[in-house]
């Protein structure tokens, strides 16, 4: 049972990670990035063909923030080129727009890495570390303790810097962001950025744990369902919804069949939005600058 739940939390965060993804978004442009799951699977594959001998063979602990800052910067780049040109469509185009593109990511991968799940070689794979008398995956341990020091440093930036505010207010009334010497444009680039960056992190994350393949970036649909779960505003949400659905998942698959346990995530995200549509951390503010 211990290991059900050290599992189902580790699992847990790298939902939360891709959810943080979600919100940053959301909170700075009110637009939901649905190919958030596919920049973590393209962070991952990056950090990998950085790092395993087969590739270019770099030091794991070099590739880590190469891969992160590369993402960062193929986030500001989607945002100045595709995500901009959509200025004054719905949300709904917007939406449509990260979902084609994050097929296209898919396909990529899969023309560069192929289609065969490969495993990240990594030095916190397969290793262990002991408590007392508890024994503990050390991947699993580093992805927990990974996840709740960027959470707290993210929150603290929004509500802490004026970067942070500033992103906040540009998400609340754009016009009015500018008028107030909010640089908007470039504030919503440095969020994509920031969520590029995230999403990396949780890739490398959830490839120290097990092998990987294109079709990891679905787990953008577990971690949309998180990020609802857990108030689709607010950053602690985002890990507090990640972290339910981990844990739901091998619980489930314990005591549940297998076609009824996958569905249990997806029946919470429904129970949520029926009694709580805010989430359970909810985060309900009047608009203001």
């Amino acid at each position: 049972m211990l290991q059900l739940f050290v599992s189902g939390l580790a699992n847990g965060c790298v939902y939360g990670l891709v959810a943080l993804g979600f919100v940053l978004i959301y909170k700075a442009t009110e637009a939901v990035n649905f190919a958030q799951g596919d920049f973590m699977m393209l962070g991952a594959f990056i950090c990998l063909g950085l790092t395993n001998a087969e590739f270019l063979g770099l030091p794991f602990w070099v590739s880590v923030p190469i891969a992160v800052v590369v993402m960062g910067a193929f986030g500001y780049a989607i945002d100045m080129t595709i995500i901009r040109r959509m200025f004054g469509q719905s949300q709904i185009a917007v939406v449509i727009l990260t979902i084609a593109l994050g097929f296209v990511l898919r396909f990529l991968a899969g023309v560069i890495w192929g289609h065969e799940p490969v495993a990240l070689q990594s030095p916190i794979a397969g290793r262990d570390v002991s408590f007392g008398g508890l024994v503990l995956g050390l991947d699993e341990v580093f992805v927990v303790v990974t996840t709740v020091v960027l959470t707290v440093a993210l929150y603290f930036y929004f509500n802490r810097t004026r970067l942070g505010v500033a992103m906040q207010a540009a998400s609340q009334n754009q016009l009015a962001a500018y008028y107030m010497g909010i640089p908007v444009r470039r504030v919503n680039s440095l969020v994509w950025a920031l969520a590029g960056a995230v999403a990396a992190v949780a890739g490398i994350l959830f490839a120290s744990k097990g092998s990987i393949d294109p079709s990891i970036g679905l787990l953008g649909i577990k971690a949309f369902a998180a990020a609802v779960i857990g108030g689709f505003g607010s950053l602690p949400g985002a890990l507090v919804g990640g972290i339910i659905v981990g844990l739901i998942e091998p619980f489930a698959s314990y005591y549940i069949a297998a076609g009824y346990s996958q569905v249990m995530p997806y029946l919470l995200l429904f129970l949520i939005l029926v009694f709580r549509p805010h989430g359970i951390v909810a985060q309900v503010h009047r608009k203001k600058v």
